[in-house]
């Protein structure tokens, strides 16, 4: 209760003290702070301190804008401090003596060789042959005049400025110089299989590195002028296979594929490719998507392949004809049935992938003839055309003639259709069994191989001529040769000049050739529809020949001679049926003198 009591009389006196009270004693609380006395805005600068300060900073000025004044004075007409030109300091030096000696020094690098570093290969390169000079009016406007800042001044007293080199470039020439320098790129040894002794070997992935072509340009036009080694940056060369492609392919197509023999089945017996030849077929090669591509040498295939199974095949045969009882009889033709080795070889792929079954069935298929049996029976060759037999010959020019007539013995020339002796024949060499023969060089008695062939020209020629068919090009010698009918003969020169006819009747030709020890015969069979008659002019416009004296040999073969001359022969041809004239046609031949050759 006492306490209760003493608490009530305390907020009984404060309860007394009212709002009057309370402002007084804010305000006796505030008169007893003390307060600023308010600054004289006026007298600042009075202060000593501040005095003496701007006495210094005044002083200060004045010596710093003299020295400025003064050295700026002084240094007109100088290179600005502290500047560096390719090594070359010039930095206050006079501009003119500065330029000479820049000149000096910077213009004789340009054609002196600039040795270059490029990965681990050295290399060299004249500047002025890449198109790189001095710019002296760019490199003078970079180096610039006398700074006007004075901090600028102040600090050129403690540094140096490097400036680099302004260049005249031609592009054209720095080009082909930087294409030059490719030849020391080393391109990726991309990784790959190999196969050793037949066993497939992985061959890691070797990086090479190449020219950066845009970053040496600029290496070479910045710093050309320096002097030293210039290091030309590389990159690495493109990585096209990964590293885990390469044992890829090894473990899942390289190491199966020789795992044991693959077969084909054929009808009589069978062809088979072992783990060493299969280690000749298959090779990898990058697949463009950073894997290795398995690739099948076919060809290699079929040339190990093909002969195993030759003897199951059909060689195709074109009908043909021979003559029985003074006609031509139809021999059939045979339909052949060979290999298609690009089929067969289609399974190869999944033969090798197979771990069991490594076999396959070779595909066989039917080969028609290019003379049917039935399109023979169509072509019309019933009686004889034309015939013509030439003598005289003997020796190696018999075995030229007689290897030539047995090469073109059973020719079917259809209707339509142009023989050509030199394209029908092919090369005549000695691999062809031709021999060296005699014959007319420019006149003169001569050897070469196949010679004695013009006379079988000249015999299928006149058989030809006496068919009525249509003449396709042949050329005479340029000297007569008596055992010829003159201006209706041919010669021929292997891949030069040829004889050439066309067919320009409605059924086929038939050519039957034969040949004795010194004679040889050609005829044509066919349908005959025309009857030919020759007519040879006389001689005229002779011309005589020319004496030469060689040295006694054996490229000396002495010559009589003979005189030129000139002929025509008239081709008459007639219905066979009317006798009604078809065609005359009149050939005027000149033949040049045989020298009369001595050896002496």
């Amino acid at each position: 209760m006492a306490a209760s009591a003493q608490a009530a009389d305390a907020t009984q006196v404060i309860d007394t003290e009212g709002p009057h009270e309370n402002r007084q004693r804010w305000e006796n609380a505030r008169r007893s702070r003390p307060r600023p006395e308010p600054a004289d805005s006026g007298s600042w600068w009075r202060n000593p301190a501040i005095r003496r300060a701007g006495i210094a900073a005044g002083t200060l000025i004045a010596v710093g804008g003299l020295g400025y004044a003064v050295d700026a004075v002084l240094s007109s007409g100088d290179v600005p401090r502290g500047v560096v030109v390719a090594g070359i300091d010039i930095g206050g030096m006079d501009v003119d003596e500065a330029d000479a000696k820049l000149r000096t020094t910077l213009d004789g690098r340009a054609g002196q060789e600039l040795p270059l570093q490029i990965g681990d290969v050295r290399a060299e390169l004249t500047p002025s042959t890449a198109g790189l000079t001095v710019d002296w009016e760019d490199t003078w406007d970079r180096i610039g005049g006398q700074p006007i800042n004075p901090f600028a001044r102040l600090v050129s007293f403690f540094g140096t400025r490097e400036v680099p080199v302004a260049s005249t470039v031609d592009a054209a020439a720095l080009d082909s110089q930087l294409a030059a320098l490719r030849v020391h790129d080393r391109p990726t040894v991309e990784g790959t299989i190999q196969f050793q002794n037949g066993k497939p070997v992985a061959v890691p992935p070797v990086p090479g590195r190449v020219l950066d072509m845009p970053a040496a340009r600029n290496a070479l036009i910045d710093n050309w002028v320096e002097g030293g080694t210039l290091e030309l940056p590389v990159v690495p060369a493109p990585l096209t296979v990964r590293v885990e492609a390469v044992q890829h392919a090894l473990h899942e197509i390289a190491e199966p594929a020789v795992r044991g023999d693959v077969v084909f089945t054929g009808k009589d017996g069978d062809a088979r490719l072992t783990p060493e030849q299969i280690a000749t077929v298959l090779s990898f090669a990058p697949d463009g998507q950073g894997g290795l591509a398995a690739n099948y040498d076919l060809n290699a295939a079929t040339a190990i392949l093909a002969p195993q199974l030759a003897k199951s095949e059909v060689e195709p045969k074109d009908a043909t004809f021979a003559v029985s009882g003074g006609a031509p009889q139809i021999v059939p033709a045979v339909v052949g049935e060979k290999i298609n080795w690009p089929k067969t070889l289609e399974q190869l792929s999944t033969l090798l992938a197979a771990s069991q079954q490594r076999s396959a069935a070779a595909v066989y298929e039917k080969i028609e003839p290019k003379l049917t049996t039935e399109a023979a029976q169509g072509l019309g060759i019933v009686e004889q055309m034309g015939s013509f037999t030439t003598s005289g010959f003997s020796g190696p020019s018999g075995i030229n003639i007689r290897t030539v007539a047995l090469k073109v013995n059973g020719a079917v020339v259809r209707p339509g259709e142009t023989f050509s002796l030199n394209d029908f024949t092919g090369p005549r060499g000695t691999a062809e069994g031709y021999v060296e023969s005699g014959i007319i060089d420019h006149g003169r008695p001569s050897t070469a191989v196949g010679g004695g062939i013009s006379q079988f020209a000249t015999t299928l020629y006149n058989a030809a001529y006496f068919a009525g068919l249509e003449d396709a090009g042949h050329t005479e010698h340029s000297y007569y040769i008596s055992r010829y009918p003159a201006a209706r003969e041919a010669t021929v020169f292997d891949g030069a000049i040829d004889l050439k006819f066309r067919n320009n009747t409605q059924s086929g030709v038939y050519i039957e050739t034969f040949a004795t020890g010194s004679e040889i015969t050609v005829r044509l069979w066919g349908t005959k529809t025309v009857d030919v008659e020759s007519i040879t002019g006389d001689k005229s416009k002779p011309t005589e020949p020319n004496t030469i004296t060689l040295p006694k040999g054996k490229d000396c073969i002495a010559s009589e001679g003979a005189e030129g001359f000139t002929i025509s022969d008239t081709r008459v041809i007639k219905d066979r049926k009317t006798g009604r004239e078809v065609t005359r046609a009149t050939r005027t031949v000149k033949y040049d003198p045989i020298p009369v050759v001595k050896c002496e």
